[in-house]
């Protein structure tokens, strides 16, 4: 037909757009040029774009940035440093002017690949500025100042949190990932060091330390939004420790010479590696050009790609030292390698190799393998002349704040400082002046050998550190019997105040050294970030010796090593139920006829938003609909912003909807909460209340368990036609092997699809290798483990397919506490191409269904929908009622189906409420079905003003009604009435078919009206 073929052209059209965008590169080297030599000038594809558009913005609004700066600096700045030194009291700004020049953006790079939760920056910036700053300090006659600023260099922004509300970014977190050029030229600064307390420091000293502040650890944090934990983005988890073996260098460059060069010597050499502003020295071997140094450092990554380990090596002289060489290494190489064990040639010399063995260890928030740890760690042997030990954990320290500390003497305010203490490392927090109730959010990392035997000892001193204001020790064997391996609490201080308290979370992190990878390069040696001599992108590193470089193979690993972050996500299920009382929005005749509203319900949390159908004309609305969203755990646990379920009701109109209210709920507190079933004020308006039920549903490994879940499944039933969820299954796909090369011979850029029913996600396309790795993690809900399918598809760049897998869902129900970990053999591929997933099951144990599990000796169980009256007995417990075992077999004899409906009376309005819910099982009369609706009257009632009827439903034997009705009788009144209903098709005038479909008689005063429950009720032919 002509609609069908417009619209596949369509799907068509759409398609190729798509797939032109992804592969953009690709395409328009190989389909529109027939080579890259054929390409114009002016098509190019950089890694690193221009933003002239934001150049411009910063001109623009550089004079208003200079207007923020110098407030920051006269308000905020110059009082900081008055009170952090005596000498320093009549410290000011004389002048605050940031020039004519603004900086300059030159390029930026985006990363998004490695982490979906926030937007990853790379800014280069250039800054050549014509600044005039002055400070002058009046007790000393000491006038200087600053005129004129360089700065260049790669910036790294992180846009993180990413939350569902504006303005989307939690924070702005920015740092220099190596140390940036910097230039300024002081005017002054010699009359400023002469200052006591100053006088120690020089103009390198200086320099030193501002550029120091700008490269990572240290990171500027700016939040956006308020309740923001600054210290946990200011100073995140490590990605990873990397211990760095420096075993031998060999061939090194002569460099001592003896009577003016006559006899020449050899050297004495050391190296210098430098990671960030972690930098260790080697010991220096006397007159040797192939010394052996044996010795180990530990050090800290924050960001991959990005850190670079930097190995400098010198001869020791006693004048100055002479260099010898270096190496370079993206620390993203030793963090796919796993172990990387190299000769590296060294760069900027004439001769010399160094041998160095990197390790990459990975955090676990899990203490089962400590023990495996420490004895690994105790037959390593380290031959150094250092003493330094291999760590067995690293341990994160959050200082947030302390309460009620006590007074100095004579009465007066303390400026509390923090000392923090493991053995004989010891580190400070910043000094927080004239204040009982310090907010520090600092944070600290400490490296343990072993939890079991080290404390963590705290002290809180005031800022000349001769006064302790309170103590704290904590034994490190407290975190190992604690989930997640973290303490986030309030501690009470020893020799204190008799409130005095601080609030910190700590963390620990096994250091795990995966021992199935090989000691060896990568399987993709070269990887897409990769650096030349100069320590810039683009140039493919020289990894060998000088000569051919033979790969050995790598020994594959049996199982995959997922980051501790792997499968937490947990399941929030939402029942909107009814509403009442809401207020009245539509009216008629310019006003002079109040309607009602026709309500809808929106539900938006974690960047997801939910919309319920709308009810026409209805200040009651029953509802009915199930919702369910997965939230990621590690969020809620850090108490981020945004993490909130906000309810908005509208009245639908032509034009603008109106507002009918609105409420919000904390993430954390439903968690808690685990069940809630209440009503909720609506605010913001005059009346109006939500009666919602909500689960952050149980998940458990237990195969007997399903059974149960999915006969809860089945007899559920909703308006918006959702599926409870039975589980959940989270899926890690680490890497392939011996993929199949393209059709040009070319290894391929391979990228893996998951699919389950109607949900896929794609992994990002991995370097050109035939054995790709992507350590990506997706999960998916699952409505039945017996019959879903979870399907993997590898492709090279999304066109040519590599291979498959077809991974029913029930054969991980055969695993071992219902988890696959293992190598799966690719289909449509070579016979040794092969995938490495993780597949996790975790089945949604809902409270609702243990209820139902409870009541085996019953037909069925029905869960009550509290009336407004019985708010607080909902919260406390779910009250269940059984109904006798009549229903389906009755229902199957007599033909003529059955009515779901709720009778109650609230003593609160004092009126009876009827809630016809549903219909099931209707006798079908004709090939076009039925179109069934409710009518029912409360007898007695001579005048029939008690009659009332639902709206039809079209051609639906299982018609959905969720409609209520009120009476206003008194309780003694409600209890003399009889209810008559009948279920009837709606039929023509004309029409010769039957309109009765079934009938139901029921004295109110055989029900528990204050129970309100639910029920379902078999009809009758008018006879009976």
């Amino acid at each position: 037909m002509g609609w069908k073929h417009h619209r596949d052209a369509k799907q068509t059209r759409l398609h190729s757009a798509m797939y032109l965008m992804e592969n953009e590169k690709g395409y328009t080297t190989t389909q529109v040029f027939r080579s890259k030599r054929d390409l114009p000038a002016w098509v190019n594809f950089p890694d690193v774009e221009k933003v002239e558009w934001l150049n411009k913005i910063l001109q623009q609004a550089w004079p208003f940035v200079g207007q923020y700066l110098e407030k920051l600096l006269v308000e905020t700045v110059a009082p900081s440093i008055r009170a952090s030194s005596a000498h320093l009291q009549t410290f000011s700004f004389t002048k605050v002017n940031l020039g004519d020049k603004p900086m300059k953006v030159v390029g930026v790079k985006a990363h998004t690949e490695h982490n979906k939760r926030q937007v990853l920056l790379d800014i280069y910036i250039s800054y050549a500025g014509d600044v005039e700053i002055n400070v002058d300090v009046k007790k000393y006659f000491c006038r200087a100042g600053v005129k004129g600023i360089q700065l260049h260099g790669k910036m790294r922004v992180i846009l993180e949190p990413l939350i569902g509300d504006v303005p989307l970014v939690g924070a702005i977190t920015m740092f220099f990932i190596r140390r940036p050029k910097l230039d300024i030229n002081w005017t002054g600064l010699t009359n400023l060091l002469d200052i006591p307390g100053l006088s120690t420091m020089s103009d390198t000293m200086v320099m030193d330390a501002i550029s120091s502040f700008l490269v990572l650890p240290n990171r500027l944090t700016v939040p956006l939004v308020a309740d923001l934990h600054v210290a946990q983005l200011r100073s995140p988890l490590p990605r990873g420790i990397v211990r760095i073996h420096l075993l031998e260098a060999e061939n090194l460059a002569a460099k001592d010479n003896y009577i003016k060069g006559v006899i020449a010597g050899k050297s004495d050499p050391y190296a210098l590696l430098r990671v960030g502003t972690q930098v260790f020295t080697s010991h220096h071997v006397d007159n040797n050009l192939n010394p052996q140094w044996r010795e180990m450092y530990e050090v800290i990554v924050h960001e991959v790609p990005g850190q670079e380990l930097e190995v400098e090596v010198f001869d020791k002289d006693p004048d100055q030292d002479d260099f010898l060489g270096r190496v370079k290494l993206d620390l993203v190489l030793v963090k796919k390698a796993r172990i990387l064990e190299e000769w590296f040639t060294l760069k900027d010399a004439p001769t010399g190799k160094v041998h160095l063995r990197l390790e990459w260890l990975s955090l676990l928030s899990s203490a089962e393998r400590l023990s495996e740890v420490l004895q690994k760690n105790q037959n390593l042997i380290v031959s150094s002349k250092t003493t330094y030990l291999p760590s067995a954990a690293i341990l994160t320290v959050y200082l947030d704040r302390a309460q009620d500390l006590p007074m100095k003497k004579g009465n007066k305010v303390p400026s509390p400082m923090v000392q923090l203490s493991i053995q004989d490392a010891t580190k400070e927090s910043k000094t927080v002046y004239g204040t009982s109730n310090p907010v520090w959010e600092d944070a600290f990392t400490f490296f343990i050998h072993d939890p079991r035997k080290q404390d963590l000892d705290i002290q809180v001193k005031d800022d000349d550190r001769s006064l302790t204001l309170g103590t704290l020790s904590i034994p490190l064997s407290r975190l190992l019997s604690v989930a997640d391996l973290s303490m986030d609490q309030w501690f009470q201080l020893d020799k204190s105040g008799p409130a005095s308290r601080i609030y910190m979370n700590i963390i620990l992190r096994v250091l795990w050294l995966d021992q199935d990878a090989s000691s060896t390069t990568p399987v993709s040696p070269y990887p897409s970030v990769s650096l030349s001599d100069d320590g810039e992108e683009g140039v493919i590193p020289d990894l060998t010796t000088g000569g051919t470089c033979i790969l050995p193979t790598p020994a594959l690993p049996e199982h995959t090593s997922p980051d501790s972050s792997f499968a937490i996500e947990g399941v929030l299920r939402i029942h909107l139920v009814e509403a009442h009382d809401l207020v009245a929005k539509d009216s008629f005749m310019g006003g002079m006829m109040k309607g009602k509203s026709d309500p809808y319900m929106k539900i938006q949390v974690g960047g997801l938003t939910f919309k319920s159908h709308v009810i026409k004309e209805n200040l009651n609305p029953v509802w009915n609909e199930l919702y369910e969203i997965e939230i990621f755990l590690q969020v809620i646990l850090t108490a981020l912003p945004g993490q909130e379920v906000q309810f908005n009701m509208y009245d639908k109109d032509l034009d603008q909807d109106d507002f009918l209210g609105r409420f919000k709920m904390n993430l954390s507190d439903l968690i808690s909460a685990q069940y809630t079933d209440q009503w909720y004020t609506l605010n913001d308006v005059k009346s109006g209340r939500v009666h919602l039920l909500m689960e952050w549903l149980p998940r458990v490994s237990d195969p007997l368990r399903l059974e149960q879940i999915l006969r809860y499944q089945c007899q559920e039933s909703y308006a918006n036609k959702a599926v409870p969820s039975a589980a959940v299954l989270f899926v890690y796909v680490e890497r392939a092997y011996g993929l199949p090369l393209k059709k040009n011979g070319k290894e391929p850029k391979a990228g893996a699809e998951l699919s389950l029913r109607n949900i896929s996600y794609r992994t990002k396309l991995a370097d050109r290798s035939t054995s790709p790795r992507w350590d990506e993690a997706f999960s998916f809900l699952v409505h039945d483990p017996r019959e879903d399918t979870l399907i993997l598809k590898v492709f090279h760049s999304w066109g040519q397919p590599l291979g498959s897998v077809v991974l029913p869902v029930k054969d991980i129900m055969a695993e071992q506490a219902l988890v696959l970990d293992r190598w799966l053999t690719l289909d449509g591929a070579l016979p040794e191409s092969q995938l490495l997933i993780r597949a996790e099951l975790k089945l949604l144990d809902s409270k609702r269904a243990q209820y139902a599990d409870a009541s085996s000796g019953t037909e069925e169980v029905e869960l009550s929908i509290p009336s407004a009256d019985t708010v607080s007995a909902a919260n406390q417990d779910l009250r269940h009622r059984t109904v006798s075992a009549q229903g389906n077999a009755d229902a199957q004899a007599s033909g003529r189906g059955q009515v779901k409906l709720s009778i109650a009376y609230s003593t609160e309005e004092n009126r009876l409420v009827i809630t016809i819910c549903s219909c099931r099982k209707l006798p079908c009369r004709s090939k076009d079905g039925l179109d069934p609706y409710v009518s029912f009257i409360l007898q007695p009632d001579k005048n029939r003003s008690t009659k009332r009827k639902t709206n039809v439903k079209k051609r639906d034997l299982n018609p959905e009604f969720n409609e209520r009705f009120y009476f206003d009788f008194s309780l003694e009144d409600a209890m003399q009435r009889h209810l008559d209903l009948s279920v009837k098709n709606s039929v023509s005038f004309l029409s010769r078919e039957r309109e009765l479909i079934g009938k139901l008689q029921l004295d109110l005063n055989q029900l528990d009206l204050r129970a309100g429950d639910q029920r379902w009720y078999d009809l009758t032919d008018e006879t009976n």
